[in-house]
């Protein structure tokens, strides 16, 4: 009688590798696994293609010793695999006798199965524990098409805007940040908000640092400011979206942001990492949230900043952005400003946001941090025309108040239009020169 196999998995001779944490990119289905690719520097003497399958063991099946639940069949379905191993320089006939360190690109073939529509499985499955590895680093996630097609991603997305605006696609939005960030009563905050809509402004948010307060109650805001906004349209003819920021503990949040809705708001922002991106995505899935979603950065640095250790911008601001549903992302500028990001970092981010990701909308990328009139034109020329552009400090700091401040930067967005210089252009609009006096050519706030 003829033995068993001990794995339905290794029936065939071209299963006999299925239950190995390794293989060669052509011998697994890549549109059943999402394929992770790693940097990592580790001494010299470790082979890096065993540690990479300790790893995959370690993120799926098993764990630091063997145990008896991890059977071949297990394996066969749900072990991930190291499918490259790249050393860079890719040395052949030896190692110098100076190298102390060897630098790696990883990738490794985690089974979908395991993460199924799950954002949270998803990271923990790519970067989980194995996070805490030392000089360790996410650099991009790639997810096939049937785990895509299972995330609706935004519900408004990039073209969303303008149709709620009622403008037509041509120029570059204008969002303006409501400065002080926090800590101001509900009376300075509308006041800010009508000089603001009045100078132009086709968004105004709230800063992240101020969401539901007891000093400033969110759904006060949204009736306050709404009423602002139709007197402001009755005015100029141009609408303007209110982006209230309904960051909460869960499930409060939830509450508020429909309370925020019946109130009348037309757009809304959360601090999309410090509640989770499930919460968010959560968010944007609900059938009652009918308005766009504003995402924000913050606490984004520190996934990303550390050089050698966390997960890579373009995968936190762009593809996990864009998962949960973002219509729109504040961003740090890599061209003037305040912010510390490399320009590439920040291409590499927007292609993310809206280059095709299977069949979920285009992310709206919002770069900002310290932006004035000068910079509008680096951005411009950078993204095109389809973006928003934020300006807090820029807008509500001209010298003659957030109105001026606020047209200063619709008279920057003209000119990179039209191509025309910004001190020519400035030479005929008279708040655009005022802030070049103030801010200069450039701005740049790095340290």
């Amino acid at each position: 009688m003829k033995e068993k196999k001990s794995s339905i998995c290794l029936e065939k001779e071209s299963d006999a590798f299925a239950d190995k944490p390794i293989a060669l990119p052509e011998g697994i289905d890549m549109e059943n696994h999402v394929i992770a690719t790693y940097w990592i520097q580790a001494d010299k003497a470790w082979d890096m293609s065993v540690l990479g399958q300790v790893m995959a063991i370690e993120q799926t099946t098993g764990t630091w010793v063997p145990v008896p639940g991890e059977t071949p069949e297990i394996r066969c379905g749900h072990v991930a695999k190291v499918i490259g191993v790249y050393e860079a320089p890719y040395y052949e006939y030896g190692l110098p006798p100076e190298v102390i360190n060897r630098q790696y690109i990883i990738q490794i073939a985690f089974p979908s199965v395991n993460i199924e529509d799950q954002l949270p499985m998803m990271l923990t499955a790519t970067i989980g524990n194995i996070s805490m590895v030392p000089n360790f680093k996410l650099l991009d996630l790639r997810i096939p098409k049937a785990t895509l097609d299972q995330f609706n991603g935004p519900k408004f997305g990039l073209d969303g805007w303008w149709e709620e605006l009622g403008l037509k696609k041509g120029r570059p939005l204008l969002n303006n940040m409501i400065k002080p960030c926090s800590g101001y009563p509900l009376e300075v905050g509308a006041q800010l908000f009508r000089e603001a809509a009045l100078g132009g402004c086709d968004v105004i948010k709230d800063d992240e640092l101020i969401a539901n307060m007891r000093y400033n109650d969110a759904v006060k805001r949204v009736k306050a400011y709404m009423k602002i906004e139709k007197e402001v349209y009755d005015e100029t003819g141009e609408h303007t979206l209110y982006t209230v920021n309904v960051t909460d503990r869960l499930p409060r949040m939830f509450d508020l942001a429909k309370r925020c809705v019946d109130a009348g708001v037309n757009a809304m922002m959360v601090n999309y990492l410090a509640v989770g991106p499930e919460a968010m995505r959560a968010l944007a899935e609900d059938e009652a949230i009918n308005v766009p979603i504003l995402a924000h950065m913050d606490l984004a640095g520190a996934y990303f900043m550390s050089p050698y250790q966390g997960i890579s911008s373009p995968i936190i601001f762009g593809k996990i952005s864009r998962l949960c549903g973002a219509d729109a992302i504040v961003l740090p500028s890599s061209m003037g400003g305040k912010a510390m990001y490399m320009h590439d970092r920040f291409m590499s981010t927007t292609r993310n946001l809206t280059y095709p990701f299977g069949k979920l909308k285009p992310t709206m990328p919002m770069p900002s941090g310290g932006i004035t009139p000068a910079n509008v034109s680096d951005i411009v020329n950078a993204l095109g025309k389809d973006i928003m552009i934020g300006s807090g400090g820029g807008i509500h700091a001209h010298p003659k108040g957030p109105k001026a401040g606020a047209r200063a930067l619709r008279q920057a967005i003209d000119a990179a239009v039209k191509g025309i210089k910004l001190e020519e252009y400035a030479k005929e609009h008279e708040e655009l020169g005022i802030a070049l006096g103030v801010w200069g050519k450039k701005t740049d706030f790095k340290i």
